[in-house]
């Protein structure tokens, strides 16, 4: 790569997230504070491509397994830590109550709230190695809850990089998923983990629009369908943020989805690993001496998108996951 030569690469997706545990909304900052309360399976899909790039494209995407090898249970609740050395636990409740949670504090002493649905789901341990405290907690009225069933754990990852490969509840994506379908084709041609990042980057601010209907509408504990929003090609920031980290994850590119702010607004954004270079978060170009910052989610609203550029110094990162 010559000095000089221009790379678009990184990319943050800021959303307005505004969640009050999940909402969204680009005027609102409210925060994501805690209430009182593999297996491997490649995808290999055979795409007809005028160019064929160095790099292999074949997806692969690890399937999350609640095997109940280590599990903690109560009458209405399962936590399952038979995988943490792969970066993730998943937890299930089946009980009757209509506002279930899951809380999950890691060593960094941050504590994530999390909505249940029933069923198995996923929970990425982003701290890393250390202690971890999980909890399923039933609504009692108001804000006030209860807890049903706690779980202490210590977690020794064998591949720093499992949470940000997996799938999990807010970056929800199948071998079947049309973004990972996608992310192939845009892949073929690829020499480089960069250059696979520039093409879905360019992709993503060229197809989609931003939906500022639903960003006024959203409501709390909105998750994304990552397959809803890549065939309708428009959504909140979140959106764009769980389509473009399911297609980065499953080209076997560790990808975080960030939240925290932008000066007073609450945004999300993904950050990504590339190997000898580290995690560069925010950074989209490369002009042979500097990284450069670039926005997509406002980039896809501006006159000039791929030019867009924001100023870097008033982001601040407050939940991974």
């Amino acid at each position: 790569m010559k000095s000089g030569q221009v790379y678009r690469f990184f990319l943050f997706f800021f959303l307005c997230l505004c969640l009050c545990l999940g909402e969204c909304s680009c005027s609102n900052t409210k925060d994501l504070s805690p209430q009182t309360i593999p297996e491997e399976q490649g995808t290999k899909q055979s795409q007809a491509h005028s160019e064929t790039g160095t790099r292999d494209s074949s997806p692969v995407v690890l399937t999350p397994r609640a095997e109940g090898t280590k599990t903690y249970k109560a009458d209405a609740a399962v936590i399952d830590v038979s995988h943490t050395d792969e970066g993730y636990i998943m937890a299930d409740y089946s009980g009757d109550n209509h506002k279930p949670k899951l809380q999950l504090t890691g060593p960094d002493g941050v504590t994530y709230t999390y909505d249940m649905h029933g069923g198995y789901e996923t929970f990425p341990l982003t701290a890393g190695d250390g202690s971890y405290q999980a909890g399923v907690y039933e609504n009692i009225s108001g804000t006030r809850y209860a807890n049903i069933l706690s779980a202490d754990f210590t977690v020794s990852l064998k591949n720093e990089f499992g949470p940000y490969l997996y799938p999990n509840q807010y970056v929800n994506f199948t071998e079947d998923s049309l973004p990972v379908l996608e992310s192939e084709k845009l892949s073929v041609s690829a020499n480089s983990d960069l250059d696979v990042v520039s093409s879905v980057y360019n992709y993503i601010i060229d197809h989609f629009t931003y939906d500022y209907s639903k960003a006024e509408s959203v409501k709390s504990g909105y998750l994304p369908d990552v397959d809803s929003v890549f065939t309708e090609e428009t959504g909140i920031c979140f959106d764009y943020a769980s389509v473009m980290a399911s297609m980065l994850r499953s080209q076997k590119i560790p990808t975080r989805l960030e939240v925290g702010y932008m000066e007073e607004n609450y945004h999300a954004w993904i950050s990504t690993y590339i190997k000898d270079k580290g995690w560069i978060n925010g950074i989209i170009e490369f002009d042979g001496k500097d990284w450069k910052m670039m926005d997509p989610t406002y980039a896809s609203t501006s006159s000039d998108p791929k030019k867009f550029i924001p100023n870097d110094s008033k982001y601040t990162i407050k939940y991974v996951y």
